[in-house]
């Protein structure tokens, strides 16, 4: 993460703490914002004036077929490639060991030929069973929530239009069960396409796909019921579409995705913090400002209010936050007043009035208004990993232990005596390598546990250190006890990076993946989390955004 341009002042007062930030509570209440990975990829496509256009639409009136989305930006073409399938009901399944879907995808590096598109036909609806190539920088499958999408074909054959309720309810017509990239299945690695300006920033590839996915979605609602209702269909109406997103299944495979990548997660909370913090240092509100927090207020408590949820934890989420926000609203009627540092004012008070679900809340919608303060900071929420690999093993052991004591004092505090603190053990399926989560006490497989309970290891690390003298250096200790070399090497990380760690017991019997997943899809830029345990969730992605042909006639 970079530091802030020279004529910014300083916000290092304004920042909030890894203590307050990096615990699960909090990265549990994660709402999306404008600097959510699906938001940097709109504001990029709109304002380089991508086109985007589908030269293919080879779809029958069963809704089987192949498609062709072509997205053209100032220096490369990227083309969604789908297929539609005709798939019994009894075969639709939104597991991961699913074989058959209602649709399945690849976004193609370039405009696919006859060649590409007959390799892409024979492999792509396989998902895991076929290969692709690194032409193909993702591959995708989804499938169609069933009661909507009947419903709307229905009714647009009828000539009429869905309710906007009919479509709340669920929010989506399709929903992806999996949307890979980064060298999966024989698709393009990260490096491939990591200096790319376009797809730089974390996630963009996966992102446009989703995206160009939704128009796929629409336009096979529009297809078939012009199929079947001829003369008198109609597509579906412009303003009702936006209320439509991509919906997602997404299950434990996500959750360890923050901890194997420290510096990334680092870089993602740093990038919202500095936003905040230069929010939060601003000396006044201008009247612009003003009317836009109101604007994104009004537009946040919308969707609080279209959220829906049946898992406990989530409902009084949604409870907390539907309060919090009118609270908010209220609290505007006298903001901002005359006094210094409204923006630090309102902050403040909504540390003491609000829950943190509606903190975080407030958080995103402080943001919205100051696109030319925030929006250059998505360029610092890609990370070098490799960069952060190599081991200092000129240092000390106890430059090692003061950086555990500063760094993981909250690790250091849990007593892993007790068999709560080390209920759960992380593993990956023999059958699937999906991470998966077990109960130590009653499950075979922790004698194959994944090296993801950060506490424990830190406090293991810092109990072998003692033995040594603390001018001994790490390359010494690390070639005696190189089963510490991991959390050495995060230790290190940490020192440099204050947001690199969840400050939680992750093998906790409390602990709850849900939690970390939140967090990630908030940066991808999902909305309406609905947990379906406290394993997998259910989300909607790009719901309330344009279309392409949105962008291109603005």
């Amino acid at each position: 993460m970079t530091h802030p341009a020279p004529d910014y002042p300083d916000v290092s007062a304004f920042r909030r703490p890894a203590d307050v930030v990096m615990r699960l509570a909090r990265m549990g209440s994660a709402h999306p914002s404008r600097l959510s990975f699906l938001r940097v990829l709109l504001r990029r496509i709109k304002s380089e004036g991508w086109q985007i256009d589908r030269p293919l639409w080879q779809v029958d009136a069963n809704g089987v077929g192949r498609a062709v989305y072509r997205a053209k930006g100032p220096a490369r073409t990227y083309s969604l490639v789908a297929f539609a399938h005709d798939l019994p009901d009894d075969q639709r399944s939104d597991r991961v060991i699913a074989t058959a879907w209602d649709a399945t995808f690849a976004l193609f590096d370039g405009e696919p030929d006859a060649a590409d598109l007959a390799r892409l036909a024979a492999n792509v609806p396989l998902q895991e069973a076929g290969r692709v190539s690194p032409r193909e920088l993702t591959l995708a499958r989804a499938n169609r929530s069933v009661r909507l999408f009947r419903h709307v074909v229905n009714t647009l054959a009828k000539g009429t239009q869905p309710t906007p309720q009919s479509l709340d309810e669920v929010g989506y017509l399709m929903r992806t069960t999996a949307v890979y990239g980064a060298g999966k299945f024989g698709a393009a690695d990260r490096a491939v396409i990591a200096d790319r300006d376009e797809l730089s920033t974390p996630f963009q590839a996966e992102m446009l796909t989703v995206w160009l996915i939704r128009a796929f979605t629409v336009d096979l609602v529009d297809h078939l019921a012009a199929t079947k209702g001829g003369a008198k269909a109609v597509p579906l109406d412009r303003t009702l579409r936006r209320r439509l997103g991509v919906g997602n299944s997404t299950g434990l495979g996500m959750a360890p995705f923050l901890v194997r990548h420290p510096v990334l997660l680092n870089n993602w909370m740093a990038v919202r913090e500095e936003a905040l913090a230069r929010v939060r240092a601003l000396p006044e509100a201008t009247g612009e400002a003003v009317q836009a927090l109101h604007t994104a207020l009004t537009a946040a408590t919308d969707n609080a209010h279209r959220w829906r949820s049946d898992h406990p934890i989530q409902k009084g989420k949604l409870t907390d936050l539907r309060a919090d926000l009118a609270r908010v609203a209220g609290h505007l009627t006298q903001w901002p007043g005359t006094a210094s540092l409204p923006w630090n004012r309102l902050w403040l008070w909504a540390e003491s009035a609000l829950t943190v679900e509606g903190q975080e809340a407030l958080a995103s919608v402080m943001l919205e208004p100051h696109g030319d303060l925030v929006d250059g900071l998505t360029c610092c929420l890609g990370a070098d990993e490799a960069a952060q690999f190599r081991l200092n093993g000129a240092a000390t052991v106890d430059a090692t232990r003061a950086a555990l004591a500063q760094h993981y004092d909250w690790a250091l505090r849990v007593d892993f005596t007790l068999p709560d603190a080390q209920a759960r053990f992380w593993y990956v399926s023999e059958e699937k390598l999906e991470p998966r989560l077990g109960a130590r006490q009653t499950e075979p497989g922790a004698d194959r546990e994944q090296p993801l309970g950060i506490a424990r290891m830190a406090a293991d690390l810092d109990a072998a250190l003692v033995a040594y003298t603390g001018e001994t250096s790490v390359a010494e200790f690390a070639l005696r006890h190189p089963e510490h070399r991991l959390m050495l090497r995060r230790v290190q990380i940490a020192r440099r990076h204050p947001y690199a760690e969840v400050r939680d017991n992750l093998i906790a019997e409390t602990m709850l993946p849900i939690d970390l997943m939140r967090c990630k899809l908030a940066f991808f830029g999902a909305s309406h989390f609905d947990p379906r345990s406290d394993k997998w969730v259910r989300i909607s992605l790009f719901q309330g955004e344009p279309f392409p042909d949105d962008l291109s006639n603005a």
